[in-house]
């Protein structure tokens, strides 16, 4: 088997991945950029919301001004219709002001998504060999979807609050100081209360979302892996284990739960104690004769409308700390760098390469490896696989010193325009080279280089155009067979894709579905066998026609006739072209230029396998096994 074996996108069902380190707490300062990307619907919202609040306040003065008519026995006139006017337009307003945050909230959720997605599919190698896909998925699905409260929940709506606030106090103090007095000290406790409270109602909020990304993340290793854990009869051992993650991402709910139950009522509590204090003593100074009735009804009127904004401040506070706490898992993605990050860097040097080469990166280029020495992170290690070098069970890390060694000291040529095979035991780090050469990871130390310059130097993308990379037990998309040829070749064309099919034979294939290239290839490709799934990606590989093909066990998954047929269909897409061939089947490498042999992350011996059969004694041993010498 190869080095690669175990795949990122494809990894046992019994292994737990390493969780990544839970990340800081998010700010309320990163999160101003998610708002301000709508600030024009956000600003028309804050007007309409000031709007609603001048006419609120309109309100219950002109109910002052009903009783005080009322009392002097004089008609109404205007004054009701004012009063029905303004209460129509307030609800107007608040009807068109709902409508457009709760739009401005999908739209925050949607440009969060973007903005995540963007970034996970831009991140280092590396980043995915620690991290779970669930909990990753989480973060996109239900970690965006808190981000709508902070708009759907009062935070823009507390603009108008405030307003409303103030105006209601300003009012209140000019009717009565004494009543006011009382009332503020009131809602002082009050305030004091919430903030105490919603420190930890972010705290609470953060660990729910890591739990609800735990079970995510079980959910989908258990389905991507059914049929292996149905027929190790392991159904009901993966339930309860899915369970107890729910259950624990239902004890962080309940957590959330009792924290936001405590800060909830407190608005309501606030405003029956106010409104008990403001009648009593409110009764008691309209006997004395301290203010009218008219007066004290319009108080409690204001004090009513104090309290609502104070309500929904104390929501926004909430739905803020909520979100902040799911901001930080989206945040913490966010601030890792990109694969390319560092390259930024190497511009400078990358342009003269390419003034250097008139503009053009060298198709077809000798690939030399000078002295690479390269480790995966020794805390990924698996102990009892030492020389498994998976990058699904390791994370590169620059301290070269606190890692196990998978390359030490690699040299070797290849020429261009000849096929080269790699071959050695599992865990000698063939697939590694494969990736350094892809660029999913550099070199500790040394350098790899094409033409003479050192991949550091180029671009990513213009390399990995040079280079069809076809992974032992390559996945494929769920989609349809030209969904998956054309992934590399967009432009390619249904005769060339038809074509590639044929002379990988997979002609089979295209007959026996009527939808031809239209067919669908399943999960994973699971309506296809493994040798299909295989042959279809070196299909992907050959019709983008790359300078450099690698390939990483292409036949392992062959039967004889198949393995002939597609080593013919290789040899005729090879000519002019650089080939790297890993291979455990000596038989389909012995015709190569040159053979590279490697063990325990060293090359042992090169040449033609004659020379190998007499040189070097486990090639002799491999060879022999199977019956080759």
């Amino acid at each position: 088997m190869s080095d690669t074996q175990t795949q990122t996108t494809r990894r046992s069902p019994f292994s737990r991945g390493g969780k990544a380190a839970t990340g800081p707490r998010a700010t309320f300062r990163q999160l101003l950029p998610f708002l301000f990307e709508h600030r024009p619907v956000l600003i028309w919202v804050a007007v309409l919301s000031v709007v609603g609040a001048l006419t609120s306040l309109a309100q219950p003065l002109l109910v002052a001004q009903v009783i005080t008519i009322v009392e002097a026995g004089q008609p109404l006139g205007w004054i009701v219709w004012g009063l029905i006017a303004l209460v129509i337009v307030s609800g107007i307003i608040s009807g068109y002001q709902h409508y457009l945050l709760q739009r401005t909230g999908e739209g925050v959720v949607l440009s969060s998504r973007k903005r995540l997605v963007a970034k996970l599919l831009r991140l280092p190698i590396a980043e995915f060999d620690t991290r779970r896909t669930g909990d990753l998925v989480s973060r996109v699905g239900s970690d965006t979807t808190m981000l709508r409260a902070v708009l759907t929940q009062g935070l823009v709506e507390a603009i108008g609050g405030a307003v409303t606030f103030i105006g209601a106090l300003i009012a209140m103090l000019v009717l009565d100081a004494v009543l006011l007095g009382l009332t503020v000290l009131v809602i002082a406790i009050a305030i004091t209360t919430v903030t105490l409270l919603s420190r930890r109602v972010r705290e609470a909020s953060h660990q729910a979302q890591e739990k609800v990304g735990d079970v995510a993340a079980s959910v989908e290793r258990a389905i991507s892996a059914v049929r292996t854990i149905r027929a190790a009869g392991a159904t009901e051992r993966e339930i309860r284990t899915v369970d107890t993650e729910a259950e624990g991402a239902w004890q962080m709910g309940v957590k959330v739960a009792k924290i936001s139950a405590l800060i909830v009522p407190i608005a309501g509590i606030a405003m029956q104690v106010s409104f008990l204090v403001v009648l009593g003593v409110g009764g008691y100074r309209v006997a004395s004769g301290a203010i009218t009735v008219a007066n004290l009804v319009a108080f409690i009127l204001f004090l009513f409308m104090m309290i609502l904004p104070l309500g929904q401040a104390f929501g926004a506070i909430t739905s803020v700390n909520l979100a902040l706490g799911a901001l930080g898992r989206i945040q913490e993605i966010l601030d890792l760098p990109d694969e390319d990050a560092h390259d930024r860097q190497l511009a400078p040097l990358a342009l003269m390469v390419g003034e250097a080469n008139d503009g053009v990166l060298p198709d077809a280029a000798a690939i030399e490896f000078d002295d690479v020495h390269f480790a995966y992170a020794a805390t990924r290690q698996d102990p009892a696989d030492p020389g498994n070098e998976s990058p699904d069970e390791h994370l590169p890390e620059p301290d070269v010193t606190a890692r196990q060694p998978v390359l030490r000291g690699v040299s070797f040529r290849v020429p261009r325009g000849q096929r080269i095979a790699l071959v050695g035991p599992s865990g000698a780090g063939k697939s590694t080279i494969l990736a350094l050469v892809e660029r999913f990871y550099d070199p500790s130390v040394g350098a790899v280089r094409m033409g003479g310059l050192d991949l550091r130097s180029l671009d990513r993308r213009e390399l990995r155009a040079q280079i069809g990379y076809v992974e032992q037990d390559a996945p494929v998309l769920a989609g349809t067979l030209r969904d998956n040829l054309k992934l590399g070749s967009p432009d390619a064309t249904d005769a060339e894709c038809e074509a590639v099919l044929r002379a990988v034979n997979l002609g089979g294939v295209l007959d026996r579905d009527p939808a031809g290239l239209d067919a669908a290839v399943g999960e994973d490709g699971i309506m296809l066998s493994g040798g299909e799934r295989q042959r279809l990606a070196i299909g992907r590989a050959l019709l983008s026609a790359p300078p450099i093909l690698l390939l990483d066990e292409s036949t392992s998954s062959l039967d004889g006739l198949n393995e002939r047929m597609m080593r013919e269909a290789i040899d005729a897409v090879s000519a002019g072209r650089t080939l790297i061939v890993i291979a455990h089947r000596l038989s389909t490498v012995i015709d190569s230029d040159r053979i590279v042999v490697v063990e325990d992350g060293r090359v042992i011996g090169e040449g033609t396998h004659a020379e190998l059969v007499a040189s070097v004694p486990l090639y002799r041993d491999l060879a022999a096994h199977q019956l080759l010498v």
